[in-house]
């Protein structure tokens, strides 16, 4: 990841964030004319759930995972979604989707006051399983991301998919560390779900 203090102009090339590895998902599609990309939506994934490493997320958001490589894998058959990022365990950064576009992370939802968050929100995935602990470099990997597309965009809000989508979604869950993150991200004015 670049250090800080990096020029915001040298990070970017239009909606894609250079120091992340890129995967091109297929699932995308393009945001409402008039939309304001202000919110950062915080996910976890873990495919099978609980472990980590191996490619499947990346299968998974390229529509190209293996439904029979593992049983769980078909309760999730024919699934299409993706997110803008996904962050590994070690903290590597892999980016699917380019943020002016829309990626199929949220799901129905609703936040701030306007439903369909995938319109106007950047979606990122942490390697994990809801409700359990995130390691370090993943924390450092989110706040410099974090900060770089709140220069790039008029990010206002950073919440969780448990908060856009109460009562059907419940990560990143309990194990997420909000007021590190927003420690981490100073005094940028942006506004935090109530945990």
């Amino acid at each position: 990841m670049p250090p800080e203090g990096t020029p915001v102009a040298s990070l970017w090339d239009g909606g894609w964030y250079l120091p992340a590895q890129r995967c091109l998902s297929p699932n995308v599609g393009p945001r409402p004319a008039g939309a304001e990309i202000d919110l950062i939506v915080v996910h976890s994934i873990s495919l099978p759930p609980g472990q980590y490493g191996g490619p499947a997320i990346e299968q998974l958001f390229t529509n190209t995972l293996d439904w029979d490589a593992h049983p769980y894998f078909q309760s999730i058959r024919g699934l299409e979604v993706s997110a803008h990022f996904l962050i590994r365990r070690d903290g590597t950064l892999l980016q699917f989707v380019d943020c002016l576009q829309r990626a199929w992370h949220a799901g129905p939802s609703a936040y701030r006051g306007r439903t369909n968050c995938n319109d106007d929100s950047i979606g990122v995935e942490l390697e994990g399983l809801e409700g359990m602990t995130f390691d370090a470099p993943q924390y450092d990997t989110l706040a410099r991301l974090c900060a770089h597309v709140a220069d790039r965009f008029p990010i206002a809000h950073i919440a969780g998919h448990e908060h856009v989508a109460p009562g059907r979604k419940k990560d990143p869950g309990a194990g997420f560390e909000w007021p590190l993150l927003r420690t981490r991200l100073g005094l940028r004015g942006l506004s935090f779900p109530v945990v």
